[in-house]
């Protein structure tokens, strides 16, 4: 028993100063050469901040373009990042869709049913994400083109200008920053 209780222990301490101490000083090492020192990008307007570019945001007035619905309890609180345990197939969850898809359709009239993209009536893994699919934004610019009482291929170029790219041009799909894109609006507006 003895030969095989010491060498376990060796093993737990090795990998408790290795992956307690030396990874977490390389990782705060790379931080500390990252934009902001790993902080975060903070979005910031005239001196104020807005917002947090990897942070989605909470947008409800049809002037703004809408992100994600979050599952975190309180709004985009990122203290309460979590995704939803329900599956796709529970009766809450497909109600939950529904209801987001209806609503969805009331302040959005020009678009069908089927046009709604996934991303717009489902959360994301962290009930956090920052970003839409570029036709997420898509589907809403003749609504918000409207309400600010712009010319809807002026809001075009605006997403259009906004896409970004999947890192490395292989990993992800195109999408968009709403909050980004919310505070070009306001700006563009002025």
């Amino acid at each position: 028993m003895k030969q095989h209780i010491l060498p376990a222990l060796r093993l737990t301490g090795v990998s408790i100063v290795v992956f307690c101490g030396l990874y977490t000083l390389v990782i705060l090492g790379f931080a500390q050469v990252a934009p902001n020192k790993g902080e975060g990008e903070t979005i910031s307007v005239n001196g104020k901040v807005r917002g947090y570019a990897l942070e989605g945001q909470n947008f409800t007035q049809d002037k703004y373009f809408n992100g994600r619905p979050s599952a975190a309890g309180n709004g985009y609180n990122a203290s309460a990042s979590s995704g939803s345990n329900l599956g796709p197939s529970n009766p809450a969850y497909l109600k939950q869709v529904h209801d987001r898809i209806d609503t969805f359709l009331i302040h959005n009239p020009t678009i069908t049913k089927l046009d709604v993209p996934a991303d717009l009536v489902t959360s994301s893994g962290s009930g956090l994400d920052p970003n839409i699919s570029v036709m997420g934004a898509l589907v809403q610019v003749n609504r918000v083109a409207k309400e600010r009482k712009l010319a809807p291929d002026l809001v075009l170029a605006l997403v259009n200008s906004h896409k970004e790219m999947p890192l490395f041009g292989l990993f992800g799909t195109e999408k968009v920053n709403v909050l980004k894109l919310n505070i070009a609006l306001d700006e563009m507006k002025k």
